[in-house]
């Protein structure tokens, strides 16, 4: 049963935020009761293995919805076939000022500047272990908002330790829009001084740990050709395990007529589609199967997610989706990539 176009008007007469936090209470107490076994359709399997791990199907849940692991059993519940929390950082912040995440439903699009607000690394750690989940878990970490940029590489290395083991793979949050001057770290030495430094850390704690947790990268869509060659060439020459492409966008070209044009913050959804799924076949041009590409940014429906993979994807993940479509959207993607 799609139950889904029942609630979503009474939810989006709310305010976003506050919308947000009420749907993933509500998965919650339809998960611990049982009710969500009876509305969830069936999601059909089809397993997959990208950078060592069996994903039980090639669509997953994109970092964001789920900052802390307050919800990861009630969110994997739908079907998907990884989920990835966060953005964490190492110290718990608040994020931006409120009001910071708008609706845009003439154009399915979402802007945020939530600005990385979560409850630290500690508290989404002890949120996996509480979970029961045993599917593929992707953490994602990023760096406090004081942190200077100069001394980012720290803040990156404090959560990869700490989430290493936790982790079934990290994700290098360096594109978000909305902590200043992240997407610095994109560009010129700053991200070969991250790369290496994290490649060198992943080492010693594989020795350490006797297992081997692969580190993606997740990129920008506003990326020139020759920003996408030069980070292509880095993810290559330091060994990373996966690129996600693409974060938010900056770019307002195609909602600048919107009354929401102005307001600052990354943009997804819908706007965002075609952004990346150019991004990730650039991406597979250059990087020629060396590493896999996790295409987010704009799926909406079934073709959107095979834009994505027929681009050159090994993966999918959604967020604005849900937001928009429902819990449906993983049963519909499905269904079409079995076909």
């Amino acid at each position: 049963m799609n139950y889904y176009p029942l609630v979503k008007p009474f939810l989006f007469q709310l305010d976003a935020e506050n919308a947000h936090y009420l749907t993933l209470k509500l998965l919650k107490l339809a998960h611990s009761s049982g009710i969500d076994r009876l509305l969830n359709p069936a999601i059909i399997a089809q397993p997959v293995t990208v950078m060592g791990l069996d994903f039980k199907n090639p669509v997953g849940l994109a970092a964001g919805l789920d900052k802390n692991g307050d919800y990861i059993d009630a969110l994997a519940a739908i079907g998907f076939g990884s989920v990835e929390i966060g953005t964490v950082t190492p110290r718990p912040q608040p994020g931006n000022p409120k009001p910071r995440l708008f609706r845009l439903p003439e154009h399915q699009a979402i802007i945020n500047r939530m600005g990385f607000n979560n409850q630290g690394v500690d508290y989404l750690l002890k949120q996996v272990e509480r979970s029961q989940y045993k599917g593929v878990l992707g953490i994602n970490i990023g760096k406090n908002f004081d942190t200077p940029i100069d001394q980012a590489t720290e803040d990156y290395l404090i959560s990869l330790r700490k989430a290493y083991l936790a982790a079934s793979y990290i994700t290098i949050n360096i594109s978000s829009p909305n902590t200043k001057n992240l997407r610095q770290l994109q560009q010129g030495d700053e991200i070969k001084k991250l790369l290496s430094a994290l490649k060198e850390e992943q080492g010693k704690l594989q020795t350490l740990h006797n297992k081997y947790t692969p580190i993606v990268v997740k990129i920008a869509p506003d990326l020139n050709d020759e920003e996408i060659q030069h980070i292509a060439k880095l993810l290559i020459e330091f060994s990373m395990d996966g690129v996600i492409a693409t974060n938010t966008t900056i770019d307002r070209s195609a909602i600048q007529d919107h009354p929401l044009a102005h307001e600052v913050g990354g943009l997804s959804g819908s706007p965002v589609k075609q952004k990346s799924t150019y991004v990730v076949s650039r991406l597979a041009n250059e990087l020629q199967g060396q590493l896999p590409i996790i295409a987010a940014g704009g799926i909406l429906c079934y073709a959107d997610a095979q834009e994505k993979l027929d681009a050159g994807a090994s993966l999918v993940q959604i967020y604005s989706g849900l937001i928009y479509t429902g819990p449906q959207l993983v049963h519909d993607i499905m269904q079409g990539l079995s076909k």
